[in-house]
């Protein structure tokens, strides 16, 4: 397997392309537990509905974009909204909350951070 390092990647029109710098599927509930990520190294519970996700590879700096999801199982209902609540170079911090504005834990938490 080959690897490709480049510092900008474009298209054929020299448009610059943007790509997902980390990302995270996590069960937020109990023992808060990865599902898959890539350049995650770890979540961190800070109490109810409360999380920072930890980045194997520091970003560059604190402007990116990071997009947030949550969601519960069948017999749970309920929309959950997910907020950041802060970015560092090495991670974003989310609060979820129900729809009365209460921190929440949730099911499944999904994080994808583009810079």
């Amino acid at each position: 397997m080959s690897t490709l390092r480049v510092t900008t990647l474009q298209n054929t029109s020299g448009v610059e392309q943007y790509l997902c710098k980390a990302w995270v599927n996590f069960n937020g509930t109990g023992t808060v537990a990865i599902r898959a990520s890539g350049n995650v190294t770890s979540i961190t519970d800070n109490g109810t509905g409360d999380y920072t996700v930890n980045f194997t590879n520091a970003m560059t700096d604190a402007n990116y974009s990071a997009v947030y999801g949550s969601g519960e199982g069948a017999a749970t209902s309920g929309l959950r909204v997910a907020a950041s609540s802060g970015n560092t170079t090495t991670t974003t911090r989310i609060a979820i909350r129900n729809l009365s504005n209460a921190l929440q834990d949730a099911e499944v938490i999904c994080v994808s951070v583009f810079r």
